[in-house]
């Protein structure tokens, strides 16, 4: 690819690097976190040797983040913190992160009216559906700035700043839906953008995900309505892989959202060529839908080298993906979701915006 200077600029908040995971749970087992700031400072690193100006993140009202995300869902993220220290449970049972051990799913309740507990640990499970994405010091703030980055990436293309603005979100956030956070991600930056640029004036709105697993989190926000496109192309769920319960070829939409969902599942290990042509056949679906802006789920993490998939794509294949979409001409923002494998991980984000600039 040659050396040429990014033209797009990326946004930066400085609040996206004070989430500290800590680790996982997976099976029951405490594992290491790859969900770790210096995912952000290393595509920081990489974007600005590349050439690319950082703009700083506006903060922005409430407003765009509820528009897509149940009033208590934020509260919880923004307050639960907070009430876990002071509750008591950093002292017993020694536990610093939210961490549920109980979710009140239809199994559970069997048809019964769900009550809200009193304890802080009983309403862990209320929003997060998954024991790997713990809540702890920092992580409202984190999430909140990500959102931020994605909000003023919005207002850069719509206010004639160019053609194409990358928001450096970290978390991640397109496993989050309406009301429910989980696989490393609090609240869901694409969705936000999305609806941001249909607030804005745009009449129809594409979502391109290229996170290595489908973003159930923004399938769900938008799974009925018909002004916003949402397509992945990702490792297939039924084979063993995030999330495995949906990211299935046959959801398609409902009501005024039929046909406005497309997925892609690919089997283990097939490279470029496969993976690719499901991003043309996205790009495609994009035109026939008329969309007049593109949201981009930038997800590096179908990499080969990436620890959280097995989808085997080069940086070649990403700075064709990112050529692909910009044929399409549209005002694009593209927003950080996967990406794990630190040594890469600049490389990678770096070759698929040269590829979006590529078009213009």
């Amino acid at each position: 690819m040659p050396p040429v200077t990014l033209a797009t600029p990326f946004i930066w908040s400085d609040e996206c690097t004070r989430h500290e995971p800590k680790g996982e749970v997976w099976v029951g087992m405490p594992i290491e976190g790859t969900e770790v700031p210096a995912r952000a400072t290393t595509i920081r690193e990489a974007l600005l040797a590349a050439g690319s100006s950082q703009l700083s993140a506006a903060v922005h009202p409430d407003a765009a983040l509820l528009a897509v995300h149940d009033a208590d869902l934020v509260a919880w993220l923004r307050d639960g913190y907070k009430e876990w220290l002071t509750s008591g449970m950093l002292e017993d049972p020694g536990q610093d992160r939210i961490v549920p051990y109980l979710f009140p799913t239809n199994a559970f309740l069997g048809g019964l009216p769900m009550r809200l507990p009193t304890a802080i640990h009983g309403r862990a499970g209320r929003f997060a559906y998954d024991t790997m994405t713990l809540v702890g010091p920092g992580t409202w703030e984190a999430a909140r700035g990500a959102v931020d980055a994605a909000l003023t990436a919005v207002d850069h293309v719509m206010s004639g700043g160019g053609p194409v603005a990358y928001a450096l979100c970290r978390p991640p956030g397109h496993h989050v839906t309406r009301d429910g956070y989980g696989g490393s991600c609090y609240l869901n930056n694409a969705a936000v953008a999305a609806n941001s640029l249909r607030e804005q004036g745009m009449d129809k709105v594409a979502i391109v995900d290229i996170d290595a697993h489908h973003g159930n989190g923004t399938q769900s926000v938008f799974y009925g309505r018909g002004d916003v496109f949402y397509g992945s192309v990702h490792v297939d769920p039924a084979a063993g892989w995030f999330p495995h319960y949906v990211g299935h070829a046959d959801e398609r939409g409902s009501g005024a959202g039929e046909g406005a969902n497309r997925n892609l599942p690919l089997g283990e290990g097939q490279g470029d060529e496969p993976w690719l042509a499901g991003v043309r056949r996205l790009a495609s679906e994009v035109h026939e839908f008329g969309a007049d802006a593109l949201v981009v789920s930038l997800g590096v993490d179908a990499a080969a080298d990436d620890p959280e998939s097995p989808l085997q794509v080069t940086e070649d294949g990403y700075f064709s993906a990112g050529q692909t979409l910009s044929e399409l001409g549209l005002p694009t923002v593209a927003v950080q979701e996967g990406g794990y494998h630190l040594p890469t991980l600049g490389d990678l984000v770096v070759a698929t915006i040269r590829g979006l600039e590529s078009g213009r």
